[in-house]
């Protein structure tokens, strides 16, 4: 069966149960159709099994009574079994078998003579009761009146029920399959169709979405997530193909310039200081792309943290990273304690270095930093400094004094790559914000870009902005553990 089409096993599964329940229906109706003929055929062997005792008891058993020996058939048994009187045509052998004797002699017994199908010559339905219930006669004395009705009619009737059950159940087990396989058919074409246009994606088709027919039963919500989901690999596909030719455009300049920096140095016999001074500056390239490399690995791989990372207070967490910046006197501290986040040092050490690190380089003092708890109501939007509810968040905010960055630069400042007009003369690779951004995500928080009066708010959680109109705020907000 598995090497059958989805919707031929649905059938064969559909038509085997609808055979069952047809087989058991038929069933029952024969049985029921049985019964109340035998209860028809024992009433009437009763009566004439009464007639025939009575006619015994009282000696006129005989040809002078043509009620009883019209009326019925009959054999008046000794203890036996051998037949002592029998209506016209049962003379002979006796219509019990021996166990049966045994049986009329202490009870009434009934039986049937003769094949239902086969069709049998002389069907018979038969009843056997003692003459005197109790006694014993003598061996040769009347003690058992066996009486019977041909069948017939009641077997003839039960032959044309079972033909019209059959047919009847054939019928009907012939429209059901039909009605059921257009009907799974029907269900899963759209399967199919989803089958054929995902093998051309697979192919290499691009921007093919899934054709989703209209309504809200179960497979146009599977076409639905399929749709998101390739939507979202596309979006995945693009931003690795942006970032492999980003790293490759920013990878190319600084070893170009080693490599000519190499080639100048072995054009003619140099002095050693000469060839020192040129041993410094590559080994200051080779630096420079061992640090973008290391960066460009950080931002690519960034795996969701594990169960076992342990939750930490931010304001506990913070100061030791710091440490480093202390000497720095126009840095700022303003950590209050925050609700416990799952977050590994190392990373929350990569988050705060980075965002110290713009801020220093592309800011101006005072550097300020800052821990809260997040609280608010309603709903964020993607900019504006939305309110909204983010109960159980923990706020970190770095804040510089500098000239900070255009609203229009503000959705981007977290790409790859990517450098403000400003900061283009500043050392640095634009890969900062984006590590940040990475580790935030990678542990379900948000990372805002806030510049004066413009604000670039993405993510789920909302709460108000309380940083000055001033300079540049960046504020990673990250869910409670």
């Amino acid at each position: 069966m598995r090497g059958l089409p989805l919707r031929v096993r649905l059938i064969a599964g559909f038509a085997a149960a609808m055979l069952v329940v047809l087989a058991g229906a038929g069933a029952f109706v024969y049985l029921r159709v049985q019964y109340a003929l035998d209860r028809r055929l024992d009433a009437d062997l009763t009566a004439q099994s009464d007639a025939v005792t009575a006619a015994l008891r009282d000696g006129t058993l005989g040809p002078r009574n043509p009620a009883v020996v019209a009326g019925g058939l009959y054999q008046i048994l000794d203890p036996a079994g051998t037949v002592l009187a029998a209506s016209p045509g049962l003379a002979g052998r006796s219509l019990l078998d021996p166990a049966q004797v045994a049986a009329g002699a202490r009870e009434p017994v009934r039986a049937d003579r003769g094949t239902l199908l086969p069709i049998s010559p002389e069907p018979l339905r038969v009843l056997a009761g003692p003459i005197e219930p109790g006694a014993a006669p003598a061996p040769g004395r009347p003690a058992i009146v066996v009486v019977a009705v041909r069948r017939d009619q009641r077997d003839e009737a039960l032959r044309e029920l079972i033909a019209q059950l059959a047919l009847a159940n054939l019928a009907a087990l012939a429209i059901a399959s039909f009605v059921g396989y257009r009907l799974a058919r029907a269900a899963l074409d759209p399967v199919e169709r989803y089958r054929a246009q995902a093998a051309r994606i697979a192919a290499g088709a691009t921007a093919v979405r899934l054709d989703i027919p209209d309504g809200d039963d179960e497979l146009t919500r599977l076409g639905r997530t399929l749709n998101d989901m390739l939507a979202a690999l596309d979006a995945a596909l693009e931003r690795e193909r942006r970032f492999v030719s980003d790293a490759s455009h920013e990878l190319r300049t600084p070893l170009t310039l080693l490599a000519a920096e190499l080639e100048l140095a072995l054009r003619r016999p140099r002095p050693a200081a000469e060839l020192e001074d040129a041993l410094r500056a590559a080994a200051t390239d080779t630096a420079r792309l061992i640090a973008l490399a290391d960066t460009l690995l950080a931002v690519g791989v960034q795996a969701p943290p594990g169960t076992a990372t342990p939750a930490i207070d931010l304001a506990d967490g913070v100061p030791p990273i710091l440490q480093r910046y202390l000497t720095d006197a126009e840095l700022r501290t303003l950590l209050d304690p925050t609700p416990p986040v799952r977050i590994d040092l190392g990373r929350l050490d990569r988050v705060v270095t980075n965002l110290l690190d713009n801020a220093t380089r592309h800011g101006a003092p005072p550097v300020t930093v800052a821990t809260a708890t997040a609280t608010g109501t309603g709903t964020g939007t993607g900019t504006g400094p939305g309110t909204g509810t983010a109960a159980g968040y923990a706020r970190l905010t770095v804040h510089d004094e500098g000239a900070g960055m255009t609203a229009a630069f503000l959705p981007h400042a977290a790409e790859r790559f990517t450098r403000a007009d400003s900061a283009r003369t500043t050392p640095g690779t634009g890969l900062g914000l984006s590590l940040v951004d990475a580790i935030v995500a990678a542990h379900d928080g948000s990372l805002w870009c806030c510049s004066g009066d413009a604000h670039h708010h993405p993510g789920p959680a909302a709460v108000p902005c309380t940083h000055p109109g001033t300079g540049t705020t960046i504020t990673v907000l990250l869910p409670n553990a």
